[in-house]
């Protein structure tokens, strides 16, 4: 059984059009996780692209897994390991089950504790061991959007943690706009826009009654196959 925790902010479309490949190689990051192994990915694409559907696939097709969102908050990018401080919130009560300088390091950036400022590396060293803890019973699934809307520790200790992934049962996928240097080294997915044929299939799904073709045309060269481009553009 999956356990989702976060909403996802767009509306869901009724089903991914076209993304066979992209599909494949997320249902090949799931059953790695399943089998017991690691795997980190990173999808990057422009905005509307379709980047947060990808990942409410691997969300609704991770049987047997535990799924944990955590959401990029532009507002939020001042606050120190806010993102990750997202990731852990649920497993809190296993943070004392972990080495003990890991445990401090977490507990002081998620103000549990006082303290000076932790050392990043024992954070993201903690990170893996409490992920790595929750895998043990089932599992585990964490999907990050938005990571370039993260707090600067967030965004830096989290692959950081993803590179140092084993043998723990333990998948990591992050969305992002552009590439960045912070997920140098994990395997990328470039998402672009869809096919022709999708596009048109997309947009006569929103669209009431008939459409001019060269209005139809048009809208589909505009949005270069850009999904939320093609859902919103007939409204406006």
């Amino acid at each position: 059984m999956s356990a989702v925790l976060g909403p996802s902010r767009w509306p869901r479309v009724p089903e991914l059009r076209d993304r066979f490949y992209e599909r494949r190689v997320l249902d090949q990051v799931v059953a790695s996780v399943r089998a017991g192994e690691s795997r980190a990915l990173v999808i990057h694409g422009e905005p509307g692209v379709g980047k947060t559907a990808l990942l409410d696939y691997v969300g609704d097709h991770a049987a047997g897994c535990r799924v944990v969102r955590v959401a990029g908050i532009e507002p939020e990018m001042e606050f120190p390991f806010a993102g990750i401080h997202q990731l852990c919130s649920p497993f809190l009560d296993r943070i004392t089950h972990i080495p003990e300088p890991q445990s401090a390091a977490l507990q002081t950036a998620f103000g549990l504790r006082a303290g000076p400022p932790p050392d990043p590396f024992l954070v993201a060293l903690g990170i893996l061991s409490l992920l790595s803890e929750v895998a043990s019973d089932r599992p585990l699934l964490c999907l990050i959007d938005d990571h370039q809307w993260l707090d600067f520790a967030s965004a830096t200790i989290l692959p950081a943690t993803a590179r140092r992934l084993g043998a723990e049962s333990v998948g990591l996928v992050f969305a992002i706009r552009n590439q960045s240097e912070v997920l140098a080294g994990l395997t990328e997915l470039t998402i672009l826009g869809l096919g022709d044929a999708d596009s048109h299939a997309l947009l006569a799904s929103v669209v009431p009654g008939k459409i001019d073709a060269r209005v139809r045309d048009q809208i589909v060269a505009e949005t270069r196959g850009n999904p939320l481009a093609l859902l919103e553009l007939p409204g406006a």
